[in-house]
């Protein structure tokens, strides 16, 4: 039996979980391969660049899309639990789960928009390389890796404390090339007295200027609004300063948007979505996994005088 498409994965793995309760990958892993029926080979057969096993990387994505559609969820890293949409797709009895199913849910269609992923619009594997150059793949599948990513970090960055994500956006505006050498960073402040303020940092390596931080650690379904915000712009009229970085794991409303555009003072808005993208951008609690080279031929090499 050829090993199932990530697709056929959908429905077994949710099936997995309909039992309410928490599995971790490892054994739903081992669940789908004896409810697949694969073999010893099929079980150790690896991808071209021989670092993932094939059935690993199919569930993974399965995985993946079912997450994106709220039918699953992950209380913690590398643990699932079926979601109460998730509990009402099996009542209704499907005979299979695939990319169609999911584009239902709203949540799913959004993900699909942001990470502009043609391969998931295309169930037909051949149709989609017929309209896809391979560069083409590669670049949609590469957008769609970096999108799970995103939502990897920010789950993983809402599970630590506060001042560890304090100590992040300090960390993290280093790499950028602000505050100069480590010791010239600004600590994060204490939790009282501070006005708001989480950290400090210098503008550039000689401390010309100086950048107030504010850090707000929230759930991805929380908003930050105007008030917070205006809190923020109030402590740095404490502060005497004119600049700042407001950075939250979650997003900002329209109102506080809006509000930011309309004051002297110059403050830039960080989301969820943007934090995790710079820490990708700038390597922080990330690490390469592969790299593929695309080369072409030098025409030069082979011009004869």
């Amino acid at each position: 039996m050829a090993i199932p498409t990530y697709q056929e994965f959908m429905l077994p793995f949710l099936r997995t979980l309909g039992d309410g309760q928490e599995h971790k990958l490892r054994e739903i892993y081992k669940l789908l391969a004896s409810e697949s029926n694969l073999t010893e080979e099929e079980m150790e057969q690896k991808l071209p660049s021989g670092k993932q096993l094939v059935f690993h990387n199919r569930i993974g994505w399965a995985r993946t899309y079912l997450k994106k559609a709220g039918l699953i969820d992950a209380p913690q890293r590398g643990v699932f639990t079926i979601t109460q949409r998730g509990r009402d797709l099996l009542k209704s009895n499907p005979q299979e789960v695939t990319i169609k199913t999911l584009e239902q849910f709203p949540d799913f269609l959004e993900f699909k928009e942001l990470s502009s992923t043609s391969a998931d619009r295309e169930n037909d594997e051949q149709t989609k390389s017929s309209k896809l150059t391979p560069v083409e793949q590669i670049d949609s599948a590469f957008k769609s890796i970096n999108s799970e990513l995103i939502d990897e970090l920010l789950d993983t960055i809402t599970q630590c404390t506060p001042l560890f994500f304090e100590q992040l956006v300090v960390e993290l505006l280093l790499k950028m090339g602000y505050g100069g050498y480590r010791e010239d960073a600004g600590i994060p402040t204490q939790y009282t007295n501070d006005g708001g303020i989480d950290g400090i940092i210098n503008e550039d390596p000689l401390g010309l200027d100086t950048i107030y931080l504010q850090a707000k650690r929230y759930s991805k379904d929380r908003s930050v609004g105007r008030p917070d915000v205006q809190s923020f712009a109030g402590a740095l009229d404490m502060q005497k300063s004119r600049k700042g970085v407001f950075i939250t794991t979650s997003r900002f409303s329209n109102d506080a948007i809006e509000y930011v555009n309309l004051i002297e003072k110059s403050i830039v808005l960080i989301d969820g979505k943007k934090l995790a993208s710079l820490m990708i951008q700038y390597n922080l609690g990330v690490t390469i996994k592969q790299v593929y080279e695309i080369k072409d031929i030098d025409t030069d090499y082979f011009l004869e005088e």
